[in-house]
């Protein structure tokens, strides 16, 4: 387990958290909500100044924060855009996060920004740009950077590397860490014909350093299934019997929910934050003792 993880677990044998949205500034501050931490975007709070800032230096007086990128674009071949990197350096180093990620996915080309997590091949040559983007951010940050793994709806033909295996590798060469999103590996494999379950237990676990889960829709297109990404609703049955799965084999580890559209009442998030550390102590305890 990485050094990230291992500062919650010092204090709790469940760390659970939720992303943090402008709409529960208020709510987090004046009900000090039973967390281990919070979650921002980080292109939210690039700007220097502003309210937002307010509010979270006052936020994190009393909650750990972990920040979570998704415009980097370690997925680009032409490398990073230097004044993005020094922005997400700057928040950083602003704000001392516990936990620093990104997205396995490319969003900018040619300078310009597509608002988006794009998949990218899977391949030896994709490896090399990812590790050497990865490697460059965890220079400029000076910490380990936790990689996100991406939700697919098809196959890329270019693709010769089983993503676990990527994930492994890019762990090997840069030493970074992984965010495993449950939530993600549910809908890939459930659009791509994956098995679920033995991704789950293929991912390394002394790399994993944070869990996301998430809602998501499904759609009937022509007869076809698609489960469609999209952090608007609750965590489904099936991604709460993979996350549990998932820690009885490696244990607690950081867990947030995600619900980044259609934003619910504060209360709601809680309700989804307990009950993923009710399965966290009751997995934990099971695999403990039997």
């Amino acid at each position: 387990m990485n050094h990230s993880a291992s500062l919650f677990l010092s204090g709790t044998d469940a760390p659970v958290g939720v992303g943090l949205k402008n709409q529960h500034f208020s709510d987090v501050l004046q009900k000090r909500p039973d967390l281990a931490f919070l979650e921002v975007h980080a292109e939210n709070f690039m700007s220097p100044g502003g309210a937002h800032h307010r509010y979270l230096e006052e936020i994190t007086q009393y909650y750990l924060l972990s920040v979570h990128g998704v415009g980097l674009s370690l997925g680009s071949a032409g490398g990073l855009d230097a004044k993005h990197l020094r922005c997400f350096k700057d928040l950083v180093n602003r704000y001392d996060p516990a936990l620093v990620s990104e997205h396995l996915s490319w969003s900018v080309e040619g300078g310009y920004y597509l608002n988006d997590l794009l998949p990218l091949p899977l391949n030896y040559e994709s490896l090399s740009v990812v590790a050497d983007n990865v490697k460059r951010v965890q220079d400029a940050v000076g910490r380990q950077l936790l990689v996100e793994n991406p939700s697919a709806y098809m196959a890329l033909v270019e693709t010769d590397i089983p993503e676990p295996e990527f994930l492994a590798k890019l762990v090997h060469l840069t030493g970074c860490g992984l965010l495993l999103d449950v939530n993600n590996v549910f809908v890939s494999g459930s659009n791509m014909g994956w098995d679920t379950g033995q991704y789950l237990n293929t991912i390394p676990a002394e790399a994993i350093g944070e869990i996301h889960l998430a809602g998501h829709t499904v759609k009937d297109i022509e007869g076809t299934v698609f489960r469609i990404d999209d952090h608007g609703s609750s965590v489904s049955d099936e991604v709460w019997g993979y996350f549990e799965q998932l820690v009885k084999r490696i244990g607690a580890r950081p867990t947030l929910i995600e619900w980044d559209n259609d934003i619910p009442a504060f209360d709601v998030l809680m309700t989804e934050a307990q009950k993923a550390r009710v399965l966290i102590q009751s997995s934990v305890q099971e695999a403990r003792y039997g």
